[in-house]
């Protein structure tokens, strides 16, 4: 068995060549056993963009991954009795693969309608309803982090209290002396990530926590802070389609993208034999 250590690797720097005779100079990276990098191999790969220093650094990057590359396959060699015809056999069904990926590719983004109507995802929605429960708490709430020398803080306090009616004075006073606020009144949003901003961040049973709450206030020395909640859905619950409605939108797209791939694939057939493209002997 080859040793690794015999193998002999030549990184060429500065301007050292190959130089066959009568032949035109060729620069070659790196050899590794009887594999050989030279320039030809990088021919296209270094991008045009890229200055004198970057592109000596991928290149010297590139002819380093080669080597070690090429040291793992002369080990794989060395060490293990493969099946040469498998191999290749593997080897053209990951090129074909490719191929008829690209192909498909193709196809889709000339083909494909990215449109999808509200009522089409309202639909979708509803009839997969079972497919979209929540594994984590939402709610619609407020929370302001607010110093505990604030001016008007009583005030503040009663305004929140019959918020939304008195939301312009929330607003107002919290733009100008909140520290941190979090303000998702209307939207749905994940409950712990809210709680992470707030002294109740290590409640253990946030679920009874959300059953419990409406409207709380805790200080310290220095801060006063005021958790609002509005609504709240939670787990095992389905999720509001507001929420999920983006992911949604991307089921019904990559389902019209496997639609489209079986159209290409029942298309092809179809003309192949309108044309005798092919025989099935039956043997």
């Amino acid at each position: 068995m080859r040793s690794i250590l015999l193998l002999n690797i030549f990184l060429l720097t500065g301007c050292q060549y190959f130089q066959p005779k009568e032949e035109q100079e060729v620069r070659v990276y790196a050899r590794v056993g009887e594999e050989v990098l030279d320039e030809f191999d990088l021919d296209g790969l270094i991008p045009s963009n890229q200055s004198s220093t970057d592109s000596a650094v991928f290149v010297e990057k590139f002819v380093l991954d080669w080597v070690k590359k090429q040291l793992m396959i002369s080990q794989a060699e060395e060490t293990i009795d493969f099946n040469e015809a498998r191999i290749q056999n593997k080897v053209l069904d990951y090129q074909y693969a490719l191929m008829v990926h690209e192909l498909e590719l193709r196809y889709i983004d000339s083909n494909l309608q990215e449109e999808v109507s509200n009522t089409e995802i309202e639909n979708y929605y509803s009839e997969k309803a079972e497919n979209f429960i929540l594994r984590q708490n939402l709610a619609k709430c407020l929370y302001f982090k607010i110093p505990a020398k604030a001016p008007n803080l009583r005030s503040f306090r009663r305004n929140l209290r019959n918020y939304p009616q008195d939301s312009t004075e929330v607003w107002t006073y919290a733009n100008e002396y909140a520290v941190k606020a979090f303000v998702e009144d209307t939207v749905w949003v994940k409950f712990d990530e809210v709680l992470l901003e707030t002294p109740y961040k290590d409640v253990n049973n946030k679920t009874e926590f959300l059953k419990s709450n409406k409207s709380l206030e805790s200080s310290d020395e220095d801060f006063t802070y005021f958790l609002k909640i509005f609504e709240y859905k939670l787990i095992g619950e389905t999720a509001p389609l507001s929420f999920i409605k983006e992911d949604v939108y991307d089921i019904i797209i990559n389902k019209r993208k496997i639609a489209l791939k079986k159209e290409l694939e029942k298309k092809i057939y179809e003309e192949a034999i309108q044309t005798n493209a092919f025989e099935i002997y039956n043997n």
